[in-house]
């Protein structure tokens, strides 16, 4: 069981949990936009975003760095975990471009 079942349940375990850690970094981004994520005195990303909406006509680097942030980070989770799902899966394992062995 250990030898067939826990390669084949491990790699999805592990995906899933990657992507996992981008969906909390959105929600807590969202979260902190709205007021309602941690302590006010702990810097987010999404309180950033907050306090730079209203400077957007006049200085838009202020939400656009934050925004860039969250996108760029949740944008290398995310292929780390597309990756981790191709170097994990058991049945692309042993394929020579593409054919089967």
């Amino acid at each position: 069981m250990i030898h067939h079942g826990l390669p084949n349940v491990l790699s999805p375990v592990i995906v899933v949990a990657i992507f996992a850690v981008a969906n909390m970094i959105i929600l807590e981004a969202t979260l902190s936009f709205l007021g309602l994520g941690v302590e006010p005195d702990i810097v987010t990303w999404g309180r950033m975003l907050n306090g730079g909406r209203l400077y957007l006509g006049s200085a838009w680097w202020i939400t656009a760095f934050p925004g860039l942030a969250i996108f760029l980070t949740v944008l290398a989770v995310n292929l780390l975990g597309d990756h981790l799902r191709d170097w994990l899966d058991p049945r692309l394992r042993y394929t020579v471009r593409g054919d089967q062995l």
